[in-house]
């Protein structure tokens, strides 16, 4: 399966594409909440919903005194800046 150019908004992604890329991210599906996503980076980690709108993000206590950091982001953004924008941390 090929993915859509990185420039291509995500809401022109098929689920099965945006699934892909997530996985290629390093994001593993919940097995309950198929919606949600995890993701164990080395620095940090964090949850991902796949919204009806939005992809929403919580870093996992990456703020002061360890509080999660929360982030949400619409399906009109390319791939490429959601990649930017999520993926190098909080």
């Amino acid at each position: 399966m090929t993915l859509p150019p990185a420039d291509t908004p995500l809401y022109n992604h098929p689920l099965p594409d945006i699934e892909q890329w997530l996985v290629s991210q390093g994001c593993h599906q919940d097995s309950q909440d198929l919606h949600c996503w995890h993701i164990d980076q080395t620095t940090w980690k964090a949850e991902l919903w796949l919204d009806v709108d939005s992809l929403t993000v919580r870093y996992i206590q990456a703020g002061e005194d360890g509080q999660d950091i929360q982030r949400s982001f619409k399906y009109s953004l390319s791939r490429r800046d959601l990649d930017e924008a999520i993926f190098t941390g909080p």
